[in-house]
């Protein structure tokens, strides 16, 4: 514990020298952070030859992170998927960083695969490329061949990525503890879930037997579809640090020249790729999170190859219902029925003005559904409806942003490929299907079954909670608890108010005892006399100076503060 201790204080000042580097000298001295910089250390704000004030505050808070490491980096790139914690331009910032990790030594790598697979590595492949297809934050990738001549690619999680991560992780616990009253001035209203949050996604990566039973899951449920082929992992020879997958060959999906050498049409590839995406979001209800271009393949036959599936991301079937009906009463014209899909898709939701919510959707309706096919944009709808949770503070599930970040990625892909692709005419069918499932007689029958059920566990617990209520109440023993939030810094400025004010009282006692010292009639020799007044009027003085004095360096100390 002391060790830890000790580790983080001095990684956290080194994040208050970044800190002060960008000019966020007020996230370090208007928080607990100041104890850790002295004022003498205090560097000029420059990033170059330029100022760092002539950029703004998000700029430099992507900066900050760019200095600050993988795992801070790694944060970051999770939350430009949460525009429901971080005002919009952070998470425009956000977007922009990029992990730039070079890879470890590859006789490391054999030498934990070897210690992973319990066995030496020529045991297992007759061949393994020394030169790593990709390095990220926690493992790089290596080409390989098993004994039978199978071809597979090997993640490889980095020696130290869990170490690493669990200590940045820490400090990042620490660093919320010490700013986050700074941070919520800032707009981000829940820095602690955030932290949260990210440890459990992080945790999850570091286990790569995540991904794997992700890629099987895909596979049971793709195996009818001939357009659609997830390589399949090797289980016996992986582990939590050690991933062994069917190496799959083809090329990009945006490689349009590439698709023409092999005969294919490039916009019904672009078609055939958004389809399946959208079976995964809104018939299955798990989705692979990150479609970019290199992590979308295509075979020479036109098939649809998905490579890396570290994120995925999952929605129940009321969530599916309620994300489709988004788009569907958008597509109606209907604000109301936005406004009530929106809540029922938020897994929390104090809304105070409801009019004010529906007269917001209903102007982005109206900006929508009046432009012309090629002027529509899901990356301009994705911003204004992530704009629309956060500025009401709607906590909907994670996935929505994934999904919303996807289809963005998708669309521009799309745009590539098709001359006249529009998100939103695909979208429109499987939102269509889903309300007709939805209003379905065995669905219905399904609900009804579940409310059946919840009633009658009411009614089975409700004689007994009855019977123990009512015995407390017949003892005298029934007890309410309250608790209230949010009185903090009222109570801390109330104990400063009533502290000042005693203080304030006893000057005023001991001035008023040096005012009635002069009236006293000492007899002579008594009473020691000093230029003429009395030594317990002197004494009075003094305690009146003292309690002054105190009072004044409390107040500075607030003003600093």
């Amino acid at each position: 514990m002391f060790k830890n201790t000790i580790t983080n204080l001095g990684r956290i000042r080194q994040v208050v020298e970044v800190l002060l580097r960008y000019g966020f000298e007020d996230a370090v001295t208007t928080t607990a952070l100041r104890r850790l910089v002295p004022e003498r250390q205090r560097r000029s704000w420059h990033h170059g030859n330029q100022s760092v004030f002539e950029m703004s505050r998000w700029e430099r808070v992507r900066m900050v992170i760019e200095e600050l490491g993988p795992t801070f980096i790694k944060l970051a790139q999770v939350l430009s998927n949460r525009a429901d914690l971080l005002p919009q331009p952070l998470v425009d910032e956000f977007a922009k960083l990029q992990s730039s990790v070079p890879p470890f030594d590859s006789a490391v790598a054999r030498q934990i695969v070897a210690q992973e697979l319990g066995r030496p590595i020529e045991e297992v492949f007759s061949e393994f490329d020394d030169v790593p297809l990709g390095s990220a934050s926690i493992g790089q990738v290596h080409r390989a061949r098993l004994i039978d001549g199978a071809e597979v690619v090997v993640k490889v999680q980095r020696p130290d990525a869990r170490d690493k991560i669990t200590t940045d992780l820490s400090l990042l616990r620490e660093l919320v503890r010490l700013t986050s009253g700074y941070l919520r001035r800032q707009g981000i209203s829940n820095p602690q879930d955030i932290v949260e949050a990210f440890e459990r996604s992080m945790m999850q990566e570091l286990d790569y037997t995540s991904e794997a039973r992700a890629m099987e899951q895909f596979r049971k449920l793709y195996a009818e579809y001939h357009t659609f082929y997830v390589p399949e992992p090797h289980r016996s020879l992986s582990t939590a640090r050690v991933l062994v997958i069917e190496f799959v060959s083809g090329c990009k999906i945006t490689d349009k020249d590439q698709l023409l050498r092999w005969n294919l049409d490039p916009a019904a590839v672009a078609e055939t790729g958004m389809d399946i995406y959208l079976t995964q979001i809104f018939e299955f209800g798990i989705f692979h999170a990150d479609p970019h271009p290199g992590n979308v393949l295509v075979r020479p036959d036109g098939s649809i190859v998905l490579i890396d599936f570290g994120m995925v991301g999952r929605l129940t079937k009321q969530q599916k219902y309620a994300f489709a009906g988004v788009f569907i009463s958008m597509g109606q014209q209907d604000a109301r029925g936005m406004a009530l899909n929106f809540r029922r898709l938020a897994l929390t939701s104090d809304i105070r003005d409801m009019r004010s919510f529906e007269a917001e959707l209903q102007q982005l309706i109206d900006d929508f559904t009046g432009l012309d096919v090629k002027e529509m944009s899901m990356s301009a709808l994705a911003e204004r409806l992530q704009g629309v949770i956060y500025r009401y503070k709607l906590q909907v599930p994670g996935s929505v942003f994934l999904i919303l970040r996807a289809l963005v990625i998708l669309e521009g892909i799309g745009k590539v490929l098709h001359p006249v692709f529009n998100t939103f005419e695909f979208v429109r069918p499987y939102g269509r299907r889903l309300i007709m499932e939805q209003y379905s007689m065995s669905n219905i029958g399904a609900e009804l079954q579940y409310t059946g059920q919840q009633l009658l566990a009411l009614m089975y617990t409700l004689p007994t909670d009855l019977r123990q209520i009512v015995r407390k109440l017949s003892k005298g023993d029934l007890r309410v608890q309250a608790q209230l939030s949010g009185y903090a810094p009222l109570l801390s400025t109330a104990e400063r108010l009533v502290s000042r004010t005693i203080i304030t009282l006893l000057a005023v006692a001991f001035l008023l005892f040096s005012g009635l010292s002069l009236l006293g009639n000492y007899p002579a020799g008594q009473m020691p006399y000093f230029r003429g007044l009395p030594a317990v009027t002197w004494w009075g003085l003094g305690g009146t100076a003292f309690w002054l004095m105190v009072l004044f360096i409390l107040t500075i100390r607030k003003e600093k503060q």
